[in-house]
Order: C-alpha cells, then sequence, then structure tokens
C-alpha cells in the first residue's frame, strides 16, 4: 500500500484537481469564513482510508488545520459530484492505454471485511461471530486490474454482488474481449451462466470441489486446480485489504464505501503506471 507515498499522492491529486467543482462562496453578508483548501482535504481522505482512524483523529494528524466536520462535508460534495467513480475512470483508461489490461482471463470474488458502525449495505457475518460486516465483488484482469466493483452486507450470497459488479465491468465496454472468466463454485448458477453468454463470454470456469478417489499429484496425474487463474483477484483483495478503511469500515452508507474502495483502486494503478515508468523509462 503506497496510499501515501508523496509521488503517488500527487499524481492522484493532478487527476482530482480538474474533477472538483467550484464552491459557492457567496455568501450575503459577506463573512465567510476562509474555505479550507481542497489538497488539505485530500490528504485527510487518504490518512483515514489508509489507517482507518476516524475522522477526528485524521483531523488531529493534520494538526487542526482542517476540521472532521469539513472532511466529511468536501468527501460528500466530492461524491454528490461523482469525483470519485470518475476518478477511477481516468486510472482504468490511463492503465489501459499505456500498459494495456489483459482480459484473456478474467477473475470474479468476494472479500469479506468489518464493519463495526453498521448502517445500510452491512448485516452480521457468518464467518465472524454474527458481527457487523460488509463485503465487496470484484471482477479482476489476469493481472488484478480492478475493472468493475460492488458492495452488499456480509450476510448476503456472493452471487448477489455478482450483477452489479458485471455490469459495471460491461458499462465499460470490456466484456467483448474477455476470453475467459473464472469463478469460485458459489457463481456455479444457471443465471450467472446465461448472464456471461449474454454478455459474449462462453469459456466459463467456476472451480470445483475436489471428491475422494479423484486423481491427485501423488499417483503421477496432475488434478485440476480448483483454484484456477483465480489467484490474481486473491492477490487483489489482498492489496485492498491493506487499507484500513476499507478492512474495518466505518462508514454508515453504502455510496460512503463505494467511494473508499474507488479512491483506493486508484491508488493502487497509479502506483503500478510509477512503477511500469521507473522500470521501461528510467529518470536519467
Amino acid at each position: 500500500m503506497r496510499a501515501l507515498d508523496p509521488e503517488v499522492v500527487d499524481a492522484v491529486w493532478s487527476a482530482v484537481e480538474p474533477l472538483i467543482p467550484q464552491p459557492d462562496v457567496s455568501h450575503p453578508l459577506g463573512c465567510h469564513r476562509r474555505r479550507a483548501s481542497d489538497r488539505l482535504c485530500f490528504q485527510g481522505i487518504l490518512i483515514r482510508l489508509s489507517t482507518g482512524c476516524s475522522w477526528e483523529d485524521a483531523e488531529r494528524l493534520l494538526e487542526g488545520r482542517v476540521s472532521d466536520t469539513t472532511l466529511r462535508t468536501r468527501r460528500d460534495e466530492w461524491l454528490a459530484a461523482g469525483v470519485f467513480d470518475r476518478l477511477a475512470d481516468e486510472a482504468l483508461h490511463a492503465y489501459d492505454r499505456i500498459i494495456g489490461l489483459d482480459l484473456s482471463d478474467v477473475a470474479v470474488d468476494a472479500s469479506l471485511h468489518k464493519a463495526p458502525a453498521g448502517g445500510e449495505g452491512t448485516g452480521p457475518s457468518p464467518i465472524d461471530r454474527r458481527k457487523l460486516g460488509w463485503k465487496w465483488t470484484i471482477c479482476a484482469d489476469r493481472e488484478g486490474i480492478p475493472i468493475g466493483w460492488a458492495a452488499t452486507g456480509a450476510n448476503r450470497n456472493d452471487v448477489i454482488g455478482f450483477t452489479p459488479a458485471f455490469e459495471a465491468m460491461t458499462s465499460r465496454g470490456l466484456a467483448y474481449d474477455i476470453e475467459s472468466i473464472h469463478m469460485d463454485r458459489s457463481y456455479d448458477v444457471g443465471w450467472i451462466r446465461d448472464c456471461c453468454r449474454k454478455a459474449g463470454i462462453d469459456d466459463i470456469r467456476c472451480a470445483k470441489r475436489r471428491r475422494r478417489g479423484d486423481p491427485t499429484f501423488g499417483d503421477g496425474v496432475i488434478a485440476s486446480d480448483p483454484l484456477g487463474m483465480r489467484w490474481a483477484i486473491e492477490r487483489t483483495n489482498s492489496w485492498l485489504s491493506n487499507f484500513g478503511q476499507l478492512r474495518r469500515n466505518t462508514d454508515r452508507h453504502t455510496s460512503h464505501r463505494l467511494a473508499q474502495l474507488a479512491l483506493a483502486i486508484t491508488i493502487l494503478i497509479t502506483a503500478k503506471l510509477i512503477d511500469w515508468r521507473n522500470r521501461w523509462s528510467p529518470i536519467r
């Protein structure tokens, strides 16, 4: 995770700044306090995303230069203006143009995490003593780059998140280039297969449970790997889980969680683009 790497922050901010709507600075009495800078608020949002701290702690880490109320308000203003979604789309477009998405194999998987504050889009976790939690569902290319995502409650079946994540991917016009799609056995249902075929994806691979008596490596026969190409998306889920606010989310609305997820994905893509530049175009 490099959310606070100055090089990554500067690159992401250069994309965020043009997307921020112009504020209404008019006031009938002309006595508005000076508006906190957008760059400072963006830094506070990144601190909360990466560390998982509260808004109040983000204010303290910024030495009180901006209040926690202002940070929340600015986040909501940018959310209403679609800044986070447009930012993620721009990052994906840049990655596809510079490096190129590898859509020969696409994987779909969900990842469940804590949401102790509850709220919209959360539910009792079936694997964590029914504590409140949430889960994201991600479609990722062969290299683990997210190309579609959605959020649901921890108590919802994995297939519930498939449709919005798959639709987010197809709305970007990427389904036509997908050769194979890999999912675990929980997605092996008829309507999901029909959905993939309607999008033009015929090679649908769902992991199967190995049964007693199936050939194994010890018998001299290579057994089919139940994980398949899903290892790439497991790595992506691990990357995203490093963000404290995703791992233990305290937002109360699904839109806030999706904004955090979009910003985290933007940071991951930006870091990869910087690494690619340093590898192939080193500064001499």
